[in-house]
């Protein structure tokens, strides 16, 4: 039950970015996958992304960065094989979430500079910063906040 209540209350929050229900549902299902996966908070991967590409699915950076999670090209060479496709949903989140989840334990769960190196602006506040206030005003989630509504 309490998949389908964080579910239901995280699409409601996605609504505006991703009017379509079906695509929300899949976007929704697929970032809870992946981030349980890489051992990663679901709402603090919806943050990182809200700050990234602003759920845009085909978000390009100046850099090259691609898709939702904004994901570097070099990466497929280093783990992937010349067949994925970053602008693919579980791809590109499979990815991020990878990269993520790799840069907290070289920090040793330092996720203020995990963040930094996922961005490349260690030691830098702005970027995590601006995650980390994403994932606590827009995508925080707890059982009791959904019973006060």
């Amino acid at each position: 039950m309490e998949a389908i209540d964080w579910l239901t209350e995280m699409s409601r929050r996605l609504e505006k970015r991703i009017p379509d229900r079906e695509a929300r549902f899949e976007f929704l299902r697929s970032v809870h996958y992946e981030a349980m996966r890489a051992g990663l908070d679901p709402q603090l991967v919806l943050g990182l992304i809200q700050v990234e590409s602003g759920f845009k699915k085909y978000a390009v950076s100046s850099a090259g960065a691609r898709g939702f999670m904004q994901v570097m090209p070099f990466w497929i060479k280093l783990v992937g094989t010349s067949d994925d496709n970053l602008f693919h949903l579980r791809t590109n989140l499979r990815y991020g979430c990878t990269i993520l989840r790799h840069y907290l334990d070289i920090e040793r769960g330092d996720l203020y500079r995990a963040l930094g190196r996922y961005n490349g602006s260690l030691g830098q506040p702005a970027y995590p910063n601006m995650v980390r206030m994403a994932w606590q005003n827009q995508w925080s989630y707890t059982k009791s906040k959904l019973a006060l509504r």
